[in-house]
C-alpha cells in the first residue's frame, strides 16, 4: 500500500491525524502478539451495534491478560468522537485496541500493568453485494486448549490469513475453515450461513470460532421476521447441496455466495432479506 486512507489515531488521551507509529521493536505486542481489537463500521450516518464492539474489546482484554483501561461507554464515546472528523457520509472502519508494551517476569506473558489503548478509525469503502466464491481450506480452526479463542487478538489472525492466501491462489475470494472434527466452523473473515428448503442453518458456536456480533444480530433479526433459523453442526456436504449461501461480518455486513467450490450459484432470497433487514436495524426503521 502506497499510501494509508484518511486516519485519525487515538492514542495517549489524545486524538492524532494520520497512521502515526506506537510501538518499538522491543515492545511486547510487536515481537509477541499480546493486542486484541475490534472493528466496528460506521456507514451512512449510521454506526450499528458500536456499543456492543465496544464492550466485546474489553472481554478480549481480560481474556488475552491485558488490563483493561476504559469502559465500554467510554470507548464508545471516543469512537463517536473519532468518527465525527470524518465527511458525514463516510464509510469508516472502526478499530479500537489495547496492547501490551511490556512482558512480565517470564517475558513471554504479558504484563497487565504496561497495557496501552488507542483506537483506529479509518476510511473503507464498504463492499458491494456482488458475492464471493468460496473454498474449503486445508487449514483449521484451533481449539480453546491452542489458542486464546474467547478473543479477538491479533495473534490469531494469521491462521485465517494463510487459509485466505491458499484460497485466493486457486481464485477463490474466501475460504472455509473446519473445526478440528472436521466440521465447517467459519469463513476466514466473517461467519457463515446456508438454506435448505427455507431454513437458514450456521454452524454452532462450539468454540472453535468468534460468535460474531453481526452474526447474532442476523439471526435475531430472520428469527424476528419469521424464519426458522437453527445453529448445529454443519459438513461440508451440508453446504454443497445448500439452496443458498451468504457471510456475515463487520466488514461486509451480509455477503451472498455465487460459487462453491466448482458449482456456480444465485444470490438468493433470503441472503437478500437479511441484508435488507439488516440495513432497516442500522438505519433504525421497523422490520
Amino acid at each position: 500500500m502506497s499510501e494509508w486512507s484518511e486516519t485519525w489515531t487515538y492514542s495517549e488521551d489524545a486524538w492524532h491525524e494520520g497512521n502515526i507509529p506506537l510501538v518499538g521493536a522491543r515492545e511486547h505486542a510487536f515481537w509477541l502478539g499480546s493486542s486484541v481489537f475490534d472493528g466496528a463500521r460506521a456507514f451512512e450516518g449510521v454506526t450499528p451495534d458500536l456499543d456492543r464492539h465496544c464492550a466485546r474489546l474489553n472481554n478480549s482484554a481480560e481474556a488475552l491478560g491485558l488490563k483493561v483501561l476504559k469502559s465500554a461507554d467510554e470507548i464508545e464515546t471516543l469512537c463517536r468522537e473519532g468518527v465525527a472528523k470524518f465527511a458525514s457520509d463516510a464509510a469508516l472502519y472502526i478499530r479500537p485496541m489495547y496492547y501490551a508494551t511490556q512482558g512480565g517476569p517470564s517475558a513471554v506473558a504479558p504484563l497487565p500493568e504496561s497495557t496501552k489503548f488507542c483506537i483506529s478509525i479509518y476510511v473503507t469503502p464498504m463492499p458491494k453485494p456482488a458475492g464471493n466464491s468460496l473454498t474449503i481450506s486445508p487449514f483449521r480452526r484451533p481449539t480453546q486448549e491452542c489458542m486464546p479463542l474467547d478473543a479477538k487478538a491479533g495473534c490469531l489472525y494469521p491462521n485465517n490469513a494463510r487459509a485466505l492466501d491458499e484460497a485466493r491462489s486457486r481464485g477463490f475470494d474466501n475460504a472455509v475453515l473446519l473445526d478440528m472434527l472436521g466440521n465447517v466452523a467459519e469463513l476466514a473473515t466473517a461467519n457463515i450461513f446456508m438454506t435448505k428448503g427455507g431454513t437458514v442453518y450456521t454452524p454452532a458456536a462450539n468454540g472453535t470460532f468468534l460468535s460474531g456480533i453481526t452474526r447474532r444480530r442476523v439471526i435475531q433479526l430472520l428469527k424476528d421476521a419469521g424464519q426458522t433459523v437453527e445453529e448445529t453442526t454443519l459438513s461440508t456436504n451440508d453446504f454443497a447441496e445448500a439452496d443458498e449461501i451468504f457471510s456475515t461480518g463487520n466488514y461486509s455486513k451480509v455477503m451472498p455466495v455465487t460459487r462453491f467450490e466448482d458449482r456456480d450459484m444465485q444470490p438468493g432470497p433470503i441472503a437478500a432479506q437479511a441484508r435488507d433487514l439488516y440495513w432497516k436495524f442500522a438505519h433504525g426503521e421497523a422490520t
